[in-house]
């Protein structure tokens, strides 16, 4: 298996609080990470219907006009009760119609939909849910490696705390009593589906 050395790492992303969380996460290996964003790349359309295909899809874009490592992170939300939905739509379920304002992603708006569909069904929705993350790195020599991370919860409302983003205050993972937006970070980095795939990724790029 092919491993990162250290180094410019490029994160596919626009988003400021995925870039920190992960460069936070990977500032123990010696990576130098940057965003897609801050060297102007441009956003692919994310095309795939799994997180595994839309993940590679990124990361492949950014290797190639990059010309470095990059590693792309497709994430989302799934609730049982709407029958695994949003999942890979998760971010579309954020984005502002034409009425609705400047473009951009409004999670709130976001979150209100899934609570919603969900007050729809009634007292008997189910909403056990699971956040999901898949990491793909990409070299620009078209080489690749995925790795797979989930966490599972329960979907509450009305949101709670300030410290994450996305659905986070919507979001309280098995065994706590608070979201993942009221959570200290050090300790969601210790839990979250991301921190599951990036333990995997760590095992086998870095172990």
């Amino acid at each position: 298996m092919r491993r990162l050395g250290s180094g410019k790492l490029v994160i596919a992303t626009h988003n400021a609080g995925k870039l920190k969380e992960i460069s936070a996460l990977l500032a123990p290996y010696g990576m130098e990470c940057i965003s897609a964003g801050a060297l102007g790349l441009p956003e692919p359309a994310e095309t795939g219907t799994t997180f595994v295909e839309n993940a590679l899809i990124k990361a492949r874009a950014a290797a190639q006009a990059s010309q470095l490592p990059s590693l792309a992170d497709d994430s989302g939300l799934s609730v049982t009760g709407l029958g695994g939905r949003p999942g890979v739509y998760t971010a579309d379920w954020a984005e502002r119609q034409w009425f609705e304002g400047e473009p951009g992603r409004d999670w709130y708006m976001a979150m209100g939909k899934v609570e919603g569909m969900l007050q729809a069904i009634g007292l008997e929705a189910d909403r056990s849910c699971w956040f999901s993350c898949v990491l793909a790195i990409a070299w620009p020599d078209g080489e690749t490696a995925v790795y797979e991370g989930r966490v599972d919860g329960t979907c509450t409302w009305p949101p709670r705390g300030l410290k994450g983003f996305g659905y986070d205050p919507v979001f309280v993972p098995n065994g706590s009593t608070l979201t993942f937006a009221e959570i200290d970070p050090d300790e969601k980095h210790r839990i979250s589906h991301r921190a599951d795939a990036f333990a995997k990724l760590v095992a086998e790029q870095f172990g």
